[in-house]
């Protein structure tokens, strides 16, 4: 069966939604419910979401959506379809960057206004002690040994969507709507009478599939691909890879894994970006893989 309304979880969906300017209203009320009282947001704009190194040679830092309050917070919305490696690195060097921008040239005194990361996963961490691994919201800031927070303009807020289990039934907050929303827009028929309110009624709106143009359909339609197939590829060849890393080594695991994804069509920037690699790292797994098989192939011939 068709489904009516888009999946959150795919870039085109996800964009549609929150990341354009008639879509503002979804993304502010989605963060109010996770900000404290002092940092609601009443209006905001959306700022370039590629940032350049401070020279040629330095990484850049594409987000998937970065914006400013009007009070000058920043903030940044990453969606995370699926594992990577040192995930949480990535999440501490990507918030150096709105750090970075608000430097001052000239005289300056070093105030900083607050950075907020949201990590909205559809995913749970596996490094969880068993009393937090079925939480959904883990919110994480600079603490000193006393376990007082050190800084508090800092502030890393990662949803592990998969652990929210509410039904339609159990929705009582603001915060539960959004998160039952990502988790099951796309299988919905029609409107639950908890989500009548006047913002979630503008996102059906926006998600209603029959209401695309027929480029943004089937700019939909392959960005859902998209979507499945790298869940698929990347949970399949992960498995694999714990299974033949016990056997013949981390390292040759993950070039496998790598192999798997590119064969699969998965663009080698993303197979990097997912893996942690760089792209000259991706390409000399390809190479050597090529190579290899050129050998392999002059042996049988002589």
């Amino acid at each position: 069966m068709k489904e009516k309304y888009i999946n959150l979880f795919t870039d085109f969906g996800f964009k549609k939604a929150f990341g354009e300017e008639a879509s503002k209203e979804h993304l502010i009320s989605f963060l109010n419910t996770l900000l404290p009282e002092h940092h609601q947001i009443h209006e905001l704009q959306f700022c370039n979401n590629e940032y350049q190194g401070a020279t040629a040679l330095d990484r850049k830092a594409i987000f998937d959506l970065n914006c400013v309050s009007a009070t000058g917070e920043y903030f940044i919305v990453e969606l995370q379809k699926a594992k990577q490696n040192f995930f949480k690195d990535r999440s501490v060097f990507y918030a150096t960057f709105p750090i970075q921008q608000q430097a001052h040239r000239g005289d300056w005194d070093f105030r900083l206004s607050a950075v907020y990361t949201i990590g909205i996963l559809d995913f749970v961490f596996d490094d969880e002690d068993n009393a937090q691994r079925d939480e959904v919201i883990h919110r994480v800031q600079l603490k000193n040994q006393h376990h007082q927070v050190f800084y508090d303009k800092l502030t890393f807020i990662y949803l592990t969507l998969p652990n929210f289990r509410k039904t339609e039934d159990q929705l009582d907050t603001l915060q539960d709507k959004w998160f039952f929303l990502f988790r099951h827009l796309h299988e919905l028929d029609e409107i639950p009478p908890r989500l009548r309110e006047k913002v979630f009624l503008s996102l059906f709106e926006k998600a209603s599939i029959a209401r695309f143009q027929p480029e943004e359909r089937q700019a939909y339609e392959s960005s859902l691909k998209y979507y499945r197939d790298l869940k698929n590829v990347i949970d399949t060849a992960r498995e694999e890879g714990r299974e033949e890393g016990e056997h013949i080594g981390y390292q040759r695991a993950r070039a496998e894994t790598v192999l798997k994804m590119l064969n699969h069509g998965i663009p080698e920037a993303e197979v990097a970006k997912l893996m942690d690699l760089t792209l000259q790292d991706v390409q000399t797994i390809k190479k050597s893989t090529v190579l290899s098989n050129c050998t392999g192939n002059d042996a049988d011939r002589r």
